[in-house]
């Protein structure tokens, strides 16, 4: 019998058998899609939780994505930058959580289905701008086997200084919030500001498990930020990440305040995100 012959066969017979006993193929975004800066833009719910998808023309090999931390759209250069450079970009809207662990579960709820059923790289990049830093640290330190790297945007870092601040007689900012202050509470379920400032897993508290991992950051800060002051946040977030030989850089801006978030020029942040996927390969 021609030994070639149980080959053909097989191939034969693979080709014919149905798309579910093949190897899973990624879902497609549920829903219409509208658009976003030129871009496929997905809409739709994970459970109950509301998610976005913006889809590249022509994604990269591995569908490695970028995870907003909050304010989708927001400032949005780089966002914008890396979709056209092929990366998903994806948001879980999840607003006033600040990071709290009950934040961190519902993205490990959208996380598996971004994964396991959209066929995403396994290790987003993460960016945080203002209080989406809080969302983006805090995954990291929880889950920095599923983190590729984080960009951190005049982020808040520690909510003692932000929305705590001068209001509560916590750090330097001058825009403390009353009622953000009491949001943040409930999201951690505290009992009482005592406990708030007893809390011991601030970002920049909690750097160890993200330096192990010798995860890049990328920090873009003003060094005149009346809001988030930089150095509670941004800067000592990278002093002491440096200290524990964690992989980091800065962007400092001169003269600038917390608005406007970003860079003129987002290459840098391309560049960044680019390298961290680069060295998984």
């Amino acid at each position: 019998m021609n030994a070639r012959i149980p080959v053909v066969l097989a191939v034969v017979l693979t080709s014919a058998l149905p798309l579910g006993a093949r190897a899973a193929e990624p879902k497609p975004f549920p829903g219409p899609a509208t658009k976003w800066q030129g871009f496929p833009k997905h809409d739709f719910k994970v459970g109950e939780l509301e998610a976005t998808v913006v889809v590249p023309e022509k994604a990269l090999p591995g569908r490695p994505w970028v995870w907003r931390g909050e304010f989708f759209g927001a400032f949005a250069d780089a966002d914008v930058a890396l979709v056209k450079a092929g990366w998903h970009l994806a948001y879980l809207k999840v607003p006033d959580l600040f990071g709290a662990p009950k934040a961190v579960k519902k993205w490990e709820a959208f996380y598996d289905a971004m994964v396991k059923d959209y066929g995403m790289h396994p290790k987003p990049g993460l960016i945080g701008l203002s209080r989406g830093g809080l969302y983006c640290m805090n995954w990291a330190a929880a889950h920095p086997d599923r983190t590729l790297a984080v960009y951190l945007d005049n982020a808040v870092c520690d909510f003692k200084s932000w929305p705590g601040g001068a209001l509560k007689k916590l750090g330097a900012s001058k825009s403390g919030s009353e009622a953000e202050w009491k949001k943040m509470l409930a999201a951690y379920e505290f009992k009482n500001d005592e406990e708030a400032i007893a809390y011991k897993l601030n970002p920049v508290d909690n750097l160890a498990p993200v330096a192990k991992a010798k995860l890049p950051l990328l920090l873009v800060y003003g060094d005149k930020d009346l809001a988030v002051p930089h150095v509670e946040n941004s800067e000592l977030l990278y002093n002491r990440y440096k200290a524990l030989g964690g992989p980091g850089e800065q962007i400092v801006k001169p003269g600038q305040d917390h608005h406007p978030h970003g860079l003129k020029d987002v290459t840098p942040v391309v560049k960044f995100f680019t390298a961290a996927l680069e060295s998984k390969k």
